[in-house]
């Protein structure tokens, strides 16, 4: 992985402005009362703050989680959230989209915990009609326990990108016309958890979860979801939701294209586009459409 050079040029003191701008194009958040049900963890999810504020929890006995109670078929959505302090290894914090079924669509985030003063990695991944092994995994550049930050997904039908604190990480495009399957016809619920996965997330399961440390909060806040609706069957979007929404076409512009390449650059760990001892018979096919481009 590239270093940053301690002395930031012109390129970086760019990027750091537009970072800084972007860190704060935040949307007015809505309640979590109205807007997500706590599913399962038994009392470990709580809201709080007059719906301001959800908190979820692991101990030994279980973890936690919740959903939208809105379907979306497209959008922008935004969730801030405070990761687990401390010696995290062996926690996994999920926040992902998901449609029904098995051929289910997804996208992901996930935080994956390590030990006290050891980076957390960012794990994203996208499914299609039940199949995924798409992912890639980040660093993050600050320390994500010690405040909240904004974790976005943009998803239309041109592509879909994950944001963090307004930065695009990685951007996965709708290649259909090369024969890759994209999410685009089933709606998908926001969900998110926080549970054990010491048998694999944190170096590859070497690093077991400490149990005295429980239990493990992750905390979050200003959810808002700038998306089409799905209700019965019909999309709350009219047919010209182009003209109504900006995030149903918007690109990547210059700017943010070299924010991306500068994260890629910087703190992408891994990329399943670059492992071909996984895929004998070859990368999979928007891989090698995308380095063509």
């Amino acid at each position: 992985m590239d270093t940053v050079s301690s002395h930031p040029n012109a390129l970086e003191m760019f990027l750091i402005t537009f970072l800084m701008v972007e860190t704060f194009m935040v949307a007015s958040a809505g309640n979590f009362y109205q807007d997500v049900d706590i599913t399962w963890g038994d009392g470990r999810g709580k809201i709080l703050n007059g719906g301001q504020l959800l908190t979820l929890s692991l101990d030994k006995a279980s973890g936690s989680g919740f959903q939208s109670r809105n379907e979306y078929l497209y959008g922008k959505l935004d969730m801030q959230l405070k990761l687990v302090p401390g010696n995290s290894a062996g926690t996994v914090t999920a926040y992902y989209l998901k449609s029904q079924g098995s051929s289910w669509d997804e996208i992901d985030f996930e935080f994956l915990g390590n030990l006290s003063g050891d980076p957390f990695i960012v794990h994203t991944n996208v499914y299609t009609n039940g199949k995924g092994d798409r992912e890639q995994q980040f660093y993050l550049w600050f320390d994500p326990t010690a405040d909240f930050h904004t974790y976005s997904i943009l998803w239309n039908p041109e592509h879909i990108i994950f944001y963090v604190d307004g930065r695009p990480i990685r951007e996965f495009k709708n290649l259909e016309p090369a024969g890759v399957p994209y999410p685009k016809n089933q709606p998908m619920k926001l969900y998110s958890s926080l549970w054990n996965a010491d048998d694999w997330a944190t170096r590859g399961g070497l690093i077991k979860t400490d149990w005295s440390q429980a239990p493990f909060t992750a905390s979050f806040r200003n959810f808002n979801a700038n998306a089409c609706i799905w209700s019965n069957g019909v999309s709350s979007c009219s047919s010209n939701s182009s003209s109504n929404h900006a995030w149903f076409s918007q690109e990547l512009d210059s700017s943010a294209q070299k924010v991306l390449k500068w994260v890629l650059r910087n703190y992408m760990v891994y990329n399943y586009c670059k492992d071909a001892k996984r895929f004998p018979q070859g990368l999979p096919v928007e891989c090698t459409v995308t380095n063509r481009k």
